[in-house]
């Protein structure tokens, strides 16, 4: 069985965020550009995405293999949003469940 490993957080101050998830968990992060840090280790890596607008989180499924992974999301009934793109480190696409709620699945390829 597979859990969410990985949870994308949206904020108009990603720096604000980076101090209360270290101050708060103990969380350690890495810039990936101005818009973007991520956390390393623990059970569940956080992403802190800039955007002006708040927006649910995002929960991620890690896979290895990820093309086998959206064609399970297709026969089951989901809808592809965003197809496979690369980040740095590997390789993701965001899919809507049928009850609407957005999640990913993303494998990292270095």
């Amino acid at each position: 069985m597979q859990k969410p490993n990985y949870l994308e957080l949206y904020t108009a101050d990603v720096e604000a965020m980076k101090a209360f998830y270290s101050a708060v968990f103990g969380m350690e992060f890495t810039d990936y550009g101005p818009d973007y840090a991520g956390s390393s280790g623990g059970a569940v890596e956080i992403g802190i995405h800039r955007e002006d607008a708040v927006r649910p989180p995002l929960p991620g499924f890690q896979t290895d293999n990820l093309e086998t992974a959206r064609e399970s999301v297709i026969d089951a009934g989901g809808e592809i949003l965003q197809e496979i793109y690369g980040f740095p480190g590997g390789r993701r696409f965001h899919f809507r469940d049928p009850g609407g709620n957005e999640m990913l699945y993303y494998i990292y390829e270095e």
